[in-house]
């Protein structure tokens, strides 16, 4: 399976993918990560923040971007090759986060994308937003 290549691409496209978050990913995420900061898996601690609970690491989240580059836009056979991510808001447990991209810029020569990249909640809150260069699959010969 490949995604799209340069030729199949162009500007304004765009594509999403869309996660409720479990306490299971938090805790999850923390395992694989190392990251057991204690504002996303200790719920007495989380009470003495700013955020009053627990909140989703905001690498978990800014993987849903991931998601959608690898598997929808362009899809299979991408690589990444930057990201920035502004985080904006907090995300709870329970909370259902869409990811979304959008083709900006086309670099046929270099077989090079940029994406406008961003995640919002189900209330339409934006909680992460941020920029993304791909370099799509390549045409099969």
């Amino acid at each position: 399976m490949s995604g799209l290549t340069i030729d199949k691409l162009t500007i304004g496209d765009t594509d999403r993918f869309t996660k409720t978050i479990s306490e299971s990913d938090i805790y999850v995420f923390a395992g694989v990560s190392g990251d057991l900061n204690p504002a996303h898996i200790d719920a007495e601690y989380a009470k003495t923040t700013v955020f009053k609970k627990r909140i989703a690491h905001g690498f978990l989240i800014g993987g849903l971007i991931s998601t959608v580059i690898g598997t929808r836009l362009p899809g299979p056979g991408s690589i990444y090759r930057e990201q920035t991510m502004n985080f904006l808001a907090p995300v709870y447990i329970g909370d259902t986060i869409t990811a979304q991209v959008e083709i900006t810029e086309l670099d046929t020569a270099k077989n090079k994308i940029s994406l406008r990249t961003w995640c919002a909640n189900q209330d339409g809150t934006t909680v992460i937003e941020g920029r993304a260069v791909i370099h799509p699959p390549k045409p099969k010969k």
